[in-house]
């Protein structure tokens, strides 16, 4: 089996398979259960887990945990790759995260397939995978990253998954691979990141990219957001839920300069 190669274990998150699950078990009994959804997707961070980890838990745990079917994680391509679809399977600590062949190659008819672009190094999609294996072991994936982020890009991306999952019947969630401000003032990166977050209450990704550009939020993957909220509305999804936000500054201390980062369900 070809995989793709664990680049970021032992920065991102513990390349020592008993650390990393004993970290993700800390993450996910810490989350409160209040959330009684079913979410069709879902926004999760991709920072190092020292600093993201909890709130990716909150993502997660939005998903019922005997969830055996796919998840196609979208991730925002920080190296400028354009729009590709991979059909690796994924090296974890924690083992191999297998990729839904028949589902990517469906989809490689309308998002090219790029393996090489998915084998650099892409923080967004992999810091996903240990997440997926930990919680989800039976559960298959789906990667694609997105290099244009347009919003007419994102609605086309979001039909032509909607498109490929009717068709295949498969069982999916989509993953939106997403941190929010960037290296600014708490202050700022708690007013705006949820002055955006709040236009996806309603699913209005026309309100949530005016508010993103207009006020300068550098939240690196509005796209795939924008990709798995208009996947959802065409699945029938009425909400987003705000189940979790926290800031590197929670765990670093410094407020002068964090990341966002938010778990967000849709519905």
């Amino acid at each position: 089996m070809v995989t793709r190669r664990a680049t970021f274990a032992g920065m991102f998150y513990p390349d020592n398979p008993a650390l990393l699950k004993r970290e993700l078990d800390a993450f996910f009994k810490d989350v409160s259960d209040d959330y009684r959804g079913n979410p069709l997707g879902i926004v999760s961070p991709h920072a190092g887990i020292t600093y993201s980890g909890l709130t990716a838990a909150y993502a997660y745990s939005s998903v019922k945990r005997d969830f055996s079917g796919t998840f196609i994680v979208v991730g925002p391509s920080h190296a400028g790759y354009p729009d590709c679809v991979s059909t690796l399977s994924w090296e974890t600590p924690l083992g191999i995260v297998e990729n839904d062949f028949f589902l990517s190659k469906k989809l490689s008819k309308v998002i090219i397939e790029d393996n090489f672009a998915h084998a650099q190094r892409e923080n967004s999609l992999e810091v996903q995978m240990p997440f997926i294996k930990f919680r989800f072991p039976d559960a298959k994936v789906v990667a694609v990253l997105m290099g244009n982020q347009s919003r007419t890009n994102a609605l086309a991306m979001a039909e032509a998954i909607y498109n490929t999952v009717s068709d295949t019947k498969s069982d999916v969630i989509v993953v939106a691979s997403s941190d929010f401000s960037h290296y600014v003032p708490v202050s700022r990166a708690l007013k705006y990141d949820e002055y955006a977050i709040d236009a996806l209450k309603n699913l209005n990704t026309t309100e949530f990219y005016r508010r993103i550009f207009d006020e300068d939020i550098s939240a690196c993957g509005y796209g795939p957001i924008t990709v798995m909220v208009e996947y959802c509305r065409l699945k029938g999804a009425k909400r987003g839920v705000l189940l979790n936000y926290s800031t590197s500054g929670d765990v670093t201390k410094d407020y002068l300069q964090v990341v966002g980062y938010a778990a967000i369900a849709v519905e």
